[in-house]
């Protein structure tokens, strides 16, 4: 180890990639290989392979009659939502861009659900045309519904999204609970229901979400239970039986040291306990799990190129050729409170013993522009490549391409 070399925290190996000749395998490609294919980095890359495996664990640990949604705004890269569309029972979308991707993978209307607490009259014409499910977020959306389906002569199908009186505890994002601007506050939802009623609406049932990327089985077993109970009351003022109750989701993945894996087990068994309450206090209802980041997040890799490598005042620098502007989250400008960093490697010296402590930064004139603070890496050299795992989800998408005018990064499935 250099003499730059600290104690500081590392991230375990990630075991969901397999590593050959000092290469880390994706698709079965090595990186190398696969950076030569893709022709240019930076790039994002996402392994069908554990996509797949990812649906075959849920599919072995939940009850069989929960069905599986993918909810895309995770990742909505066409390539990806062909694939999990062949996997998965629906998909979720959250914008009339999203759906028409959906629709364009060949997802059954019947199984897409629409969310949004800004949607269009424009967007809602679009969703009652495909005939896809629109989860109700506002007194507004009935109104709109309602003239668009007279307009269209046809029906519109409506679920409502509940702002429940609870949150999910320990959630990355709390989507529930308290003042949001998100559904309908579980107080109103009885008035909704009656102007649904009112208007003609097909409803079909409720959308709970409480909160997103948590890793404690017992606060998300928690969240669902009250979310049952709380769609059990609602159901007491609702114009027909519920025949759709989607429980949300919230399931996390690690990514930061001391973090651990999600205890799938136990939330299965809690679902399984859900499901068999349903069959008898909701017996027309098909229970729904959406999913996003647990999908599709440990798939992924943003794989980017070092250009340079410069020491300022002792400390090591890789200069990559791309950063924030195409992986907003792992820089820490998306959402994080305090930075922490993603797990990152050099991808082509992934089994070499001799490390130092090296910070991985953008190409970007901004000090923003930071992969990786102070790291335990593989020593480094221009036209090596770092890679930052976990980049599955909320990678590409939510980060800003433009800034700055670099190229745009791109994105394959292997």
């Amino acid at each position: 180890m250099s003499s730059s070399s600290r104690a500081l925290p590392i991230h375990a190996p990630m075991p969901q990639f397999a590593v050959a000749n000092e290469q880390l395998l994706v698709g079965g490609l090595p990186l190398e290989q696969l950076a030569a294919r893709v022709g240019q980095t930076p790039f994002y890359a996402y392994d069908r392979k554990l996509l797949q495996a990812r649906v075959d664990e849920l599919r072995a640990t939940l009850p069989a009659s929960i069905k599986l949604h993918y909810a895309m705004k995770a990742n909505p890269m066409p390539a990806v939502v062909g694939w999990m569309a062949g996997l998965v029972d629906g998909i979720d979308v959250a914008s009339s861009g999203e759906l028409k991707v959906a629709l364009d993978a060949g997802t059954n209307p019947k199984e897409i659900s629409f969310a949004g607490p800004g949607k269009r009259r424009s967007e809602l014409a679009q969703a009652v045309a495909a005939g896809v499910l629109i989860n109700i977020e506002s007194f507004r959306e009935v109104t709109e519904l309602d003239a668009i389906a007279q307009d269209l002569k046809l029906p519109a199908r409506v679920a409502v999204r509940v702002n429940p009186d609870f949150e999910l505890k320990g959630s990355g994002m709390k989507m529930g609970g308290g003042p949001k601007q998100f559904g309908v506050d579980a107080e109103q939802v009885p008035e909704l229901l009656a102007e649904i009623a009112q208007a003609g609406l097909q409803f079909e049932g409720f959308h709970l979400f409480a909160g997103s990327q948590n890793l404690k089985a017992e606060s998300i077993c928690e969240a669902q239970q009250k979310s049952y109970e709380l769609a059990l009351r609602l159901a007491e003022s609702a114009p027909s039986p519920v025949r759709f109750l989607n429980l949300g989701g919230g399931f996390g993945i690690p990514y930061f040291p001391g973090e651990q894996r999600l205890d799938l087990s136990t939330v299965g068994a809690n679902l399984a306990q859900i499901a068999a309450r349903a069959a008898l206090e909701m017996p027309d209802a098909e229970l729904v799990i959406e999913l996003g980041r647990y999908l599709v997040g440990e798939a992924g890799i943003y794989v980017s190129q070092v250009v340079d490598r410069k020491v300022s005042r002792g400390q090591i620098y890789l200069v990559v050729d791309g950063g924030l502007n195409h992986h907003l989250s792992a820089s820490g400008n998306f959402g994080q409170v305090i930075r922490k960093n993603y797990p990152v490697a050099i991808g082509n010296r992934m089994t070499q013993q001799e490390k130092e402590i090296a910070s991985v930064v953008g190409p970007l004139c901004t000090p923003l522009d930071l992969l990786a603070d102070r790291m335990e890496l593989a020593i480094a050299q221009p036209g090596d490549l770092v890679v930052i795992f976990q980049s599955g989800a909320y990678g590409a998408s939510a980060s800003p391409h433009c800034f700055l005018g670099h190229p745009h990064p791109v994105e394959v499935l292997v």
